[in-house]
């Protein structure tokens, strides 16, 4: 399909560079056989008794790091967003400037933390830290930005440490988080508990290349980024168990999602994994494990609006999103919800 299909006009006002408070406060617009305006704790009203909504508890860390690259030829300042660790321990990240970065340069951080480049291609490169595990992670609560998507504009502060993970992270892992999420509070998990809804928790470390605009010109040309995700047997089970009582699979999230699909096999069964998804959703997919979909509003030609279009039938998509516009829903990681209902036809 031509990625122009999935293009649309966006003004600026509407990319959200905060969230709202309470985070249960944002708007949702239901998109089934009609457009519903909502708000995110209005949900346990759509929700059936033998629903199970899958979470996925990945937790952001602190992923972007400002320091200065060290070298015979001179020091510079450096930054570096994390991607994702390698099989040895060592890091891939992009880097700015990545240009003058080289095989063998020091970056330090501060307090002695630092880290050594092993290699550069385009804008990332491999480094290897002087720590790793549970250091390395300390030492990123304390020094690390949480790395929002660039389309902000801004860097991470002290407000993000919070407001950029959810309320049930648990997984550190991510470098950005699983936004459809960030919405839900303590006491709108409480409703949903109240209402008998079963809540089931997976594990997918989002990466930097969720943001990545498409350049390709055909989706058949695209390569999609790969992440690590886990589904538990006992996951697995509540999953299939709900399915088999006649309840709706409902996925928080386009990770949690993703993950699911590439869990499940041709009967819609979940079975348990392990391991990293690269799984590309357009327009034509059959859907085997997934039923409904909380999400927030996505960036145009992005394979995230390709993937709710194929949920929900790009018609209805691109209907939805220019209700959301004309009403002022606000767009992207900060911004207000979506409830996806299959598209049946």
């Amino acid at each position: 399909m031509k990625t122009d299909l999935f293009d649309f006009d966006l003004p600026r006002e509407l990319v959200a560079d905060r969230p709202v408070s309470p985070r249960d406060a944002a708007r949702m617009l239901v998109v089934g056989d009609q457009l519903t305006d909502m708000i995110v704790r209005d949900l346990p009203d759509l929700l059936r008794p033998d629903d199970v909504m899958v979470f996925n508890d990945t937790k952001v860390i602190p992923a972007r790091l400002s320091g200065t690259r060290r070298a015979e030829r001179g020091t510079s300042n450096a930054e570096i967003t994390l991607l994702k660790p390698t099989e040895d321990g060592a890091w891939t990240a992009l880097a700015k400037p990545a240009k003058r970065l080289r095989a063998g340069d020091a970056l330090v951080f501060g307090d002695g933390f630092g880290a050594t480049v092993e290699a550069r291609e385009g804008p990332e490169v491999i480094v290897r830290f002087d720590r790793d595990g549970a250091d390395l992670l300390k030492v990123l609560e304390q020094q690390g930005q949480m790395p929002l998507p660039p389309y902000m504009g801004r860097s991470g502060d002290e407000r993000d440490l919070t407001d950029y993970q959810t309320v049930y992270a648990d997984e550190a892992g991510a470098v950005a988080a699983p936004t459809a999420g960030l919405h839900f509070t303590e006491n709108l998990l409480a409703a949903i508990d109240q209402k008998g809804i079963k809540r089931v928790h997976v594990t997918l470390h989002v990466g930097a290349g969720t943001f990545l605009p498409m350049v390709a010109e055909d989706t058949r040309d695209h390569v999609m980024h790969a992440e690590w995700g886990c589904i538990d047997a006992s996951a697995a089970e509540d999953i299939n168990q709900a399915r088999q009582n006649g309840g709706r699979i409902i996925a928080v999230g386009t990770t949690s999602l993703r993950l699911l699909e590439s869990a499940a096999d041709e009967s819609g069964t979940v079975l348990p994994f392990s391991g990293e998804t690269d799984i590309f959703i357009t327009p034509g997919y059959k859907f085997r494990a997934v039923d409904a979909l909380m999400t927030n509003f996505h960036l145009p030609k992005s394979t995230l609006f390709m993937l709710v279009s194929a949920l929900a039938g790009l018609e209805r998509m691109q209907s939805a999103y220019a209700h959301a516009r004309e009403h002022g829903y606000r767009f992207y990681s900060y911004g207000d919800s979506s409830f996806l209902e299959t598209n049946k036809s």
